[in-house]
């Protein structure tokens, strides 16, 4: 009798322990979540600020909801055209960035050929050289093949220092891939360009997710790249379009706040479409990476 009171005690105190727990780490993803989230709160309450009502109530609601923030930062930023322009650069970027990728991790992952591993080696190795500091020879190189002041002044540059992350992270989510359904589909005949196309390429859409969001971000907020290549008004991406609201004198504020609220939507509608693909693909490769 004492013995089954002991255990039932026991176990008792472990499911109390347990739940104390479990309420302790939702409590600090909780914390986690509003740390992360407040500063898209504080971005979005400012927009709606006037440039006085910043100063004097930076972390409250605002005393007055002022919308012509957005439509005035929309006309004076010539946003249109510049969120043309990014989209353009961006998408083409993404896709170049994608394709590529995959067929090389495929290749590196798939196939043994001499040198090898000297090619995984050197395309690691780009994931070490510091991108600011190639912008002078990459401006010189620009300029002399003729493609300085043009989209593929940064849609070559960003494609290709995304590929060796981009590489990495495909073969380390191809290697979970069984090969026997290689096998299986070249028994029944497929070609390597069918078993890559129709059975290889779907299995990848968690990985190519998180490779699209990660490279879609680099791209959409590049700064520096834009600074430097683009000079004609017509083909400035959107960072360039956000820098006009603030010069050596001062900043506009609401301006820039309501510029900046628009500029971050299409990053979280591009998060929120893919993010159950891009949470597949980071613990695939958490683990077998």
């Amino acid at each position: 009798m004492n013995l089954q009171t002991t255990g039932t005690g026991s176990a008792s105190g472990k499911r109390v322990i347990t739940k104390g727990l479990t309420g302790f780490v939702k409590l600090l993803l909780i914390v986690y979540a509003i740390l992360t989230l407040y500063p898209l709160y504080w971005l979005f309450t400012s927009a709606f600020k006037s440039n006085q009502d910043f100063f004097t109530n930076p972390y409250g609601l605002p005393k007055e909801w002022m919308t012509e923030n957005l439509f005035r930062a929309w006309e004076l930023g010539n946003m249109g055209r510049a969120m043309l322009n990014s989209t353009v650069v961006t998408i083409t970027a993404v896709v170049l960035t994608i394709l590529l990728s995959v067929l090389a991790a495929y290749v590196l992952s798939r196939f043994e050929f001499r040198f090898k591993k000297l090619v995984v080696v050197l395309f690691t190795t780009g994931l070490l050289i510091p991108i600011h500091s190639t912008l002078v020879p990459l401006f010189i190189m620009m300029k002399n093949i003729g493609l300085l002041d043009t989209y593929g002044a940064l849609i070559l540059p960003y494609t290709a220092f995304e590929l060796p992350i981009a590489i990495f992270l495909a073969m380390a989510y191809m290697s979970s891939i069984p090969r026997e359904i290689e096998e299986a589909a070249m028994i029944d005949g497929s070609g390597w360009w069918g078993i890559f196309g129709r059975m290889i390429l779907p299995l990848c859409t968690p990985i190519v997710a998180t490779i699209s969001i990660l490279a879609f971000l680099r791209f959409w907020n590049d700064f520096s790249f834009a600074l430097v290549f683009i000079n004609t008004q017509a083909l400035k991406t959107l960072p360039l379009s956000l820098s006009l609201f603030s010069d050596g004198f001062g900043t506009d504020y609401s301006l820039t706040m309501g510029a900046m609220a628009i500029a971050v939507i299409p990053t979280i509608v591009a998060y929120l479409i893919l993010q159950e693909q891009i949470m597949k693909g980071m613990v695939a490769g958490s683990i077998k990476g």
